[in-house]
Order: C-alpha cells, then structure tokens, then sequence
C-alpha cells in the first residue's frame, strides 16, 4: 500500500503545481504525506455533500479540480462551511489534494477530457503553453469533427456527452450553420474569444459565458457558441485523472481503489423554461 507523499508524487508529475496560475492555489490542502493510501475520491468541488461521500466510503485521499481556498485565512474553525470541511476530512484521516490550472495546461488535461468527451480530435492547444516545446501543453484545445454536422446537432452532441445540470446546454448561433473544427475550453472561456477567433473554428464550447462578450463575438463573425455549465464542463477530466492514477498504481503495484463522484455539485439547481421563443425574442403574451 502506498503512503500519501507516493501519490503526491504522481500527480505532481502528472500536474506540476509550478504551472499553476500565480493567482492559484494547488497542491496538498490536508494530510499527513506518511499516511498510507487504499481509496481515492474525484470530484470537482470541495464541499460538504462531497466530503460525506468520501467518509461513508472511506476515501483516504479526495482529489478535486477545484481549491477550496484561494486566498489567505487566520481560520479554519468549523464555523463555516470550509472550516467544517477541513475538520471532517482531518477527524476522518482523509487527505484533500487540489489540481487546478496545473490541471487545465496538462497534457492529457481538462479540454482534453471536455474534447474527448464531445467526440473531438484534438490537433492542439487553443492557447499554447510557450515552455512547452513540443506545442502540446496549453489552455483549451482545438479539435474536428468525425465529420461536419448543424449545429443544432453539435448542440445535441454535447449535452449528450457531459452530465446533465439544471442549466443544460445554451447556443448562439444559426441552427443550420456546419460545425466542424472546435474550439474548447473547460470551466470559464470568454477571456480567450481573440485566440478562438485566430484559429478560425466554427464553435466554441466552454462555461460561463457572459452577455456582453457573447454579444461581441457574435457581431464579429459567425463563430457559433455553445455554453455548458461549468461544473459539466471540468467532471469528464476526473475520468481522466482515475485513469492517469490506475495506470500509476497498476505500474507500482499498489493495488489503489478508485471511484469518481457522481454528485451534481453545480451550484445551479433549477431550470424555467421562458414562454415560446421566434427568431431569438419572446413572444408577446395573448390578449
């Protein structure tokens, strides 16, 4: 059985906490690394309903895309929800390991899992890591189509391919219009329209789109838009870190048990549908 310092080690190599975000927080929240490791939890968020889950399954290590602190604090006292968290995972012996934007430029990373997830093949970085020299690293991904499709049906594939959330999938764009080339990027994307618009996609797929740069992008060009939950968009990367810390374990022999949370923490929990709609504005209610 490993001890919590060895699985470190993998997932440091895996996701280098130095290609973290200068703004970021990453890396081992709780834990003692001398502590030996039999089950491991993923999930995105660090919250309560999660930390449950890892006590009632008798987790040793959670790993989340998410940090549960960015900044400073002179207080973890269980007066708050994340104070809460950190006693219960201390109490119960569980480790608290974050992979944040180390995760979101790794090379398999988390546009690489979100593409993957959607049926793409991936040909690049949507926005390069320079230190990378073999151009592999990077933010997002830019990927193709088996073959082009409406985008109505793209829209289709991707609430298809990721979990259901209460927001499901909203699109800007013609429904009819082909989509071929994408470009994606897990968790908020709107900061990376001027690198979308470079590489000359025909969609965009990312979360937590915002009015105004929708409405931008739109009036440029006919890159079409389409808007996921954020949660959704980060949760098929845990697949991918299970199997990354499978075949590490597989390889040491250390005989890990995994499992991948199927919790919907997206914080968003209810969806009303608006009255019918006609060439993108509302219909007027009946006399």
């Amino acid at each position: 059985m490993p001890i919590l310092s060895d699985v470190l080690s993998v997932f440091d190599e895996l996701y280098p906490p130095a290609r973290a975000e200068s703004w970021d927080a990453v890396g081992l929240v709780c834990g003692d690394p001398q502590a030996p490791v039999r089950r491991v939890l993923f999930a995105v968020d660090p919250v309560g309903q999660v930390v449950d889950e890892a006590v009632a399954w008798g987790a040793d290590l959670l790993v989340t895309h998410h940090p549960l602190y960015l900044r400073g604090v002179v207080s973890v006292a269980a007066t708050g929800f994340k104070g809460r968290v950190v006693h219960t995972l201390i109490k119960h012996d569980i480790g608290l390991l974050t992979a944040h934007t180390n995760a979101d430029s790794a090379d398999p990373g988390v546009s690489d899992a979100l593409a993957e997830a959607v049926g793409l093949r991936i040909t690049g970085p949507l926005v390069p890591d320079p230190t990378d020299p073999a151009g592999r690293r990077g933010t997002g991904r830019i990927g193709e189509l088996p073959a082009p499709e409406p985008l109505a049906a793209f829209a289709a594939r991707v609430a298809a391919g990721l979990p259901a959330t209460a927001q499901g999938i909203r699109t800007a764009g013609d429904p009819d219009q082909t989509v071929h080339r994408v470009a994606v990027c897990g968790g908020s994307g709107d900061s990376f329209f001027d690198a979308v618009r470079a590489a000359g996609v025909d969609a965009y797929v990312t979360a937590d789109l915002r009015h105004h740069p929708v409405s931008e992008a739109r009036e440029a060009g006919p890159l079409a838009l389409v808007d996921a939950a954020h949660w959704a968009t980060e949760w098929p990367w845990l697949r991918s870190a299970e199997r990354e810390l499978l075949a590490a374990s597989d390889k040491h022999g250390w005989g890990l048990e995994t499992r991948v949370s199927q919790q919907v923490t997206d914080p968003w929990t209810l969806h009303t549908a608006s009255s019918t709609t006609t060439s993108g504005t509302t219909s007027p209610a009946a006399d």
